[in-house]
């Protein structure tokens, strides 16, 4: 499946959809709970620092895909967020609570190893094992609509990546074996695929922040 999510929506929706299972009490979030969400320096990859009015424009964008609701509660001043993304009233895409769990994380850090799902879901959904979340994701991607996809092994690791597919955005390239030969001077595999995914951050940041740059030009905000 493929709803076009940018990485600030992705972003969002993952703060929100984290708060709602792990903070419930403090659910729904205000605008400023949720730019200190989406800038939070752990469980976060790549660590942003969204400016408030960044974040409510995604949050005005991702409320005209129904994505994200207001919910501002009796007697409050505050407006508050809730997401929309699944297991709604309305909407159509429902999901068990493995699910949830492995989406949400997979929006706030990117691809990860099974491995490293079944540990930092733990605050979302206790897993058995690791078998538990290999066998979600296989359920997750045989879908009609697949909405993760397993990604080309890396060298020198025993696990494959899994990536969730609702954005097109471009995952760090394979190197051919010329390419590979070349580089074995500078480092090591994983650093410089490392680097290359840094690179892919920085270029959707950049992609980012031009698209509000635009939508500000032409009035739109």
């Amino acid at each position: 499946m493929n709803m076009n999510l940018s990485l600030y929506e992705t972003r969002v929706l993952g703060c929100l959809i984290e708060k709602a299972i792990s903070t419930p009490d403090q659910y729904p979030l205000s605008l400023n709970a949720l730019v200190n969400a989406c800038n939070q320096k752990s469980n976060r990859d790549p660590i942003l620092e969204l400016k408030e009015t960044t974040v409510q424009d995604t949050v005005d964008g991702l409320i005209k895909k129904f994505q994200v609701s207001r919910a501002s509660g009796y007697g409050s001043r505050v407006t508050k967020y809730q997401h929309r993304f699944c297991n709604s009233e309305f909407g159509e895409l429902k999901l068990s609570e493995r699910a949830v769990a492995i989406l949400c994380e997979l929006f706030l850090r990117g691809p990860q190893t099974p491995g490293e799902l079944r540990t930092r879901t733990d605050r979302l959904h206790k897993f058995a094992d690791v078998t538990e979340v290999e066998t979600e994701l296989e359920s997750l991607s045989a879908r009609d609509e697949p909405l993760v996809m397993k990604l080309p092994r890396e060298p020198g690791k025993r696990e494959s990546r899994y990536a969730h597919l609702f954005n097109d955005a471009p995952h760090a390239p394979s190197l051919s074996t010329d390419e590979r030969e070349s580089c074995d001077a500078a480092g090591s595999d994983r650093e410089r695929l490392a680097a290359l995914e840094k690179q892919v951050h920085e270029l959707q940041l950049g992609l980012e922040e031009l698209r509000h740059k635009i939508l500000r030009s032409m009035g739109c905000d």
